[in-house]
């Protein structure tokens, strides 16, 4: 592939350049890397952030940039990086660096290092690439590891053999470029890629670290085809014996948590783990989701295939299905559609009958006499389940309702 004749136009184009360019004179040499990279040499995506790698102390060189940007700055003293925020895109710095790992899948550590050591640590062939952004050196394309011509061929492929074993996360990610980028990873690195799963890589891997690429993973739009991918390496079974997704339930839970405006993420994830929930528990536990998040997920692949059975049995009014979704995340709904539930009744109560409130109150019974206790409670939910089933409407009609059914429960 030849380089772009226009590269430093190209690069001129990407948003914010207009001001961190002039920002960066006299500072150490900095470059783009990453996403950046690869945008201005084909068509992949535009990137929501700019990731730039500094030959020097990265901190210091975030803090004056930051200050010549009128930004503000977070550092993160623990990785030699930080993070500017302009009010236009993101700009993520690291000082150039070289990784050692003392065991398969630990963290590496860290020590500083010329660019061309840095580009060799990377994950991909494709992401090992850097363009100059200061003077002369503006548009210059550092690529030692062939990653112009994987780009153009369309291939995914790892720097070395081992770079699997030292990184199993990069498994999930090379899965992930695959599909977002509509790459296939170069044979070698296929192969790479299979003896690291047959070999127990992904065991090796604290599960936050999996949590983090698998989220990202099945957050893209073609994550059904990710889980299939996923499947054909055997990377699904390396991650737990018990995961056996179903391809096509993770597409229609996908789906589904679009038209209900559920979190995607966690609807696949819930759909990955429905046919063995129990057993995966401890799986989940250990990726260390959010609380809240985690038992989302649980309470889905558990209770959504029961729900939409429930739902398909018979026609419910709204007042039954209250009960039913009322208290039910949209994640555990998007995969009740998955399993079959109709859809008519579950999109009409997250866009109408959730949003159904009385226009009275406890203190409204309190005032006209009724004593404080279970029965006024009980009139408030009585008098809304006949509002949502349409004979009720109106404060008046309300406070009569309800007063009724309080004093018939007295």
């Amino acid at each position: 592939m030849t380089v772009p004749g226009d590269l430093r136009e190209r690069v001129r184009r990407l948003p914010g350049m207009d001001a961190l360019l002039p920002a960066l004179i006299d500072l150490p040499p900095v470059y783009l890397v990453g996403g950046g990279v690869r945008h201005v040499l084909s068509t992949d995506r535009a990137p929501e952030s700019l990731d730039l790698a500094v030959e020097g102390d990265g901190r210091v060189v975030a803090r004056e940039l930051a200050a010549r940007l009128n930004g503000r700055v977070r550092e993160y003293e623990s990785f030699g990086t930080a993070t500017i925020w302009t009010g236009r895109i993101p700009l993520d710095l690291a000082a150039t660096r070289r990784e050692v790992y003392d065991e398969p899948g630990a963290l590496p550590r860290v020590e500083a290092a010329p660019l061309a050591e840095d580009l060799g640590r990377r994950d991909f062939s494709i992401n090992a690439m850097a363009i100059g952004l200061r003077g002369d050196d503006l548009g210059h394309l550092y690529d030692v590891h062939r990653g112009l011509a994987d780009l153009e061929e369309r291939l995914i492929r790892v720097l070395h053999d081992g770079s699997f074993l030292d990184d199993p996360t990069r498994l999930l990610r090379a899965v992930r470029f695959e599909i977002r980028l509509g790459f296939t990873m170069a044979e070698e690195t296929e192969r790479a890629a299979r003896v690291a799963v047959m070999e127990g890589a992904l065991s090796t891997v604290s599960g936050k670290r999996i949590r983090d690429e698998l989220m990202d993973l099945l957050g893209e739009v073609e994550a059904p085809d990710a889980v299939r991918r996923l499947s054909d390496l055997g990377i699904d079974r390396g991650l737990h014996p018990a995961l056996r997704p179903d391809p096509d339930l993770v597409a229609s839970a996908a789906l589904g948590a679009v038209a209900l405006t559920a979190d995607r993420s966690l609807a696949a994830l819930a759909a990955l783990c429905a046919s063995a929930p129990d057993e995966l528990e401890d799986w989940l536990v250990g990726l260390q989701l959010d609380a809240r998040d985690r038992d989302a997920v649980l309470w889905a692949a558990r209770w959504a295939q029961p729900l939409a059975r429930i739902l398909r049995e018979r026609e419910h009014t709204p007042a039954e299905l209250r009960p039913l979704l009322g208290h039910e995340r949209p994640e555990t709904l998007a995969l009740a559609l998955a399993f079959g539930a109709p859809p008519e009744p579950v999109l009409r109560w997250i866009t109408d009958l959730s949003r159904v409130r009385l226009e009275i109150t406890g203190d409204d019974l309190l005032e006209a006499g009724v004593p404080e206790g279970p029965a006024l409670g009980r009139a408030l939910e009585g008098t809304l389940d006949r509002k949502l089933d349409g004979l009720v409407s109106g404060r008046d009609e309300e406070l009569r309702v309800a007063l009724s059914l309080a004093a018939e429960d007295a």
